[in-house]
């Protein structure tokens, strides 16, 4: 029972409450971030979908990707940015609750999606004959729904672990919201057990596709090289290497977190930390595949005229 006796009404997110002057610079770059964030991810939507010479594999994974996150930052930033202009620290054990399971459901998600954006890397450059046959429309549709199935039944699965912990009445979560390694520090019970269960989960979905990532950029490695032409060489570089950009941002900073015992974790650290994948890293991915992408940079001045000035 996740509302369990010992479960407060609502939780009290410190965040960096005993640094004043922090205030207000974080809330002007949470801000910032969440208005590049949301502009940034609706471009590209609208852009691989209005336009057809992007309605390819490659671009289907990044449209829901940038869902992802879009729906990743709305989870926490607006409570945040409540929380911080009105001085208001609570959250409802409900709200919480909630937070802690959509956020570690697409992050989850997010994970196994990067990996299957990676195979399709792969099979473009290394099988490319084959590439329209393995990466057909029902194949990507069914990769697409296994990476949130699996990344919101993981959320459920961890979530259930971690709130089921006895709490004794404590309610001061040492965060900006809610989520796994700073409820744990709530618990009074010893939380090692649960800790080693929480390790195994996160290490299935972190290590196991950045492993597979590792090895499909391996055999692309492999395969540019081998490229006579330079500017397909460039071409292959350019794809790849903003799609390896965003897995060294989200998966270096991800892993640090999960992947060591929450008592490990330096508390201001942990919490720069989690905002960086949680916030800078979705704000910068479209600006990562925009800006080093030319399909999708032509694509923009295709597309964009038509959305702002009504143009055909």
């Amino acid at each position: 029972n996740w509302a369990n006796e010992s479960s407060p009404k609502e939780f009290i997110l410190l965040g960096f409450s005993d640094r004043a002057w922090l205030q207000m610079p974080l809330f002007v770059v949470l801000l910032i971030s969440y208005t590049i964030t949301i502009f940034g991810n609706v471009s590209i939507m609208m852009v691989c979908i209005l336009d057809p010479k992007l309605r390819t594999p490659m671009y289907f994974f990044l449209t829901n990707l940038s869902i992802l996150d879009l729906c990743y930052t709305t989870t926490t930033v607006p409570h945040m940015l409540v929380n911080i202009g009105y001085n208001k620290k609570t959250i409802s054990y409900a709200g919480c609750v909630a937070q802690l399971i959509i956020f570690l459901a697409l992050g989850a998600t997010e994970c196994l999606l990067l990996a299957v954006m990676s195979f399709d890397r792969y099979v473009a450059v290394c099988r490319p004959l084959h590439y329209v046959v393995i990466m057909n429309y029902w194949f990507c549709l069914r990769m697409a729904a296994f990476s949130w199935f699996t990344g919101f039944s993981n959320s459920v699965l961890q979530s259930s672990l971690t709130l089921n912990m006895p709490r004794c009445g404590h309610q001061e979560v040492d965060h900006f919201f809610c989520e796994v390694p700073a409820l744990l520090k709530l618990s009074c019970a010893d939380t090692k057990p649960i800790e080693a269960e929480l390790f195994f989960f996160s290490a299935l979905i972190l290590l196991i596709p950045v492993t597979l990532i590792l090895i499909s950029y391996g055999f692309i490695a492999q395969a540019v090289l081998k490229i006579r032409s330079a500017e397909g060489r460039r071409k292959a570089f350019g794809t790849c290497g903003s799609h390896m950009i965003v897995v060294s941002l989200f998966y270096g900073t991800a892993i640090y977190m999960y992947l060591q015992p929450p008592s490990s974790t330096s508390k201001d650290w942990g919490k720069m930390v989690s905002l960086f994948y949680g916030i800078i890293t979705p704000m910068l991915n479209p600006l990562i595949y925009s800006l080093r992408n030319k399909d999708m940079k032509e694509a923009f001045k295709r597309v964009m005229p038509r959305i702002f000035f009504c143009k055909k």
